[in-house]
């Protein structure tokens, strides 16, 4: 059970996972030692699963995101012995997708990916997407602005 002062130190890593242990004991006002210990427990028990980077898709390209709703036709994945899962396992591995998530609601499935503009959104969503067996319809979301 994490208590308030790993809750204080991942706060801290999540604004800056660089943070050195003693910037976060500074910020924190836990002692470095104590700092050190927590994230090593945090890290050895999976609470921490690993440490990455928050990139600007803008600068490499990626100037549009979207959000992709997926209804999945479950009599034919079944007819095919395959499952919502690894369809979702399937859509993952495309280079345009960034996060995937089986979810519950009008959809089934939700996408989220990156792409340099509105025509390469286009190919994905239908030339890709729509010719999967077993994704019988999509809703598309541009998203205007993240925060």
């Amino acid at each position: 059970m994490l208590d308030e002062k790993d809750m204080k130190i991942l706060k801290e890593l999540k604004k800056n996972s660089r943070l050195s242990v003693q910037k976060i004991a500074n910020n924190t006002g836990i002692p470095s030692t104590t700092v050190f210990n927590r994230i090593k427990q945090l890290e050895k028990s999976n609470v921490i699963k690993g440490y990455t980077v928050v990139l600007d898709e803008g600068k490499m390209g990626k100037n549009m995101a979207a959000y992709i709703l997926i209804t999945v036709d479950y009599n034919l994945l079944k007819k095919r012995g395959t499952s919502q899962h690894e369809l979702a396992a399937k859509l993952k591995h495309h280079e345009l997708v960034d996060d995937i998530s089986i979810v519950t609601g009008i959809g089934d499935i939700i996408v989220k990916i990156r792409t340099q503009d509105i025509t390469q959104l286009n190919e994905f969503v239908t030339k890709y997407i729509r010719n999967i067996e077993g994704v019988e319809n999509t809703q598309t979301s541009i998203v205007l602005e993240s925060f």
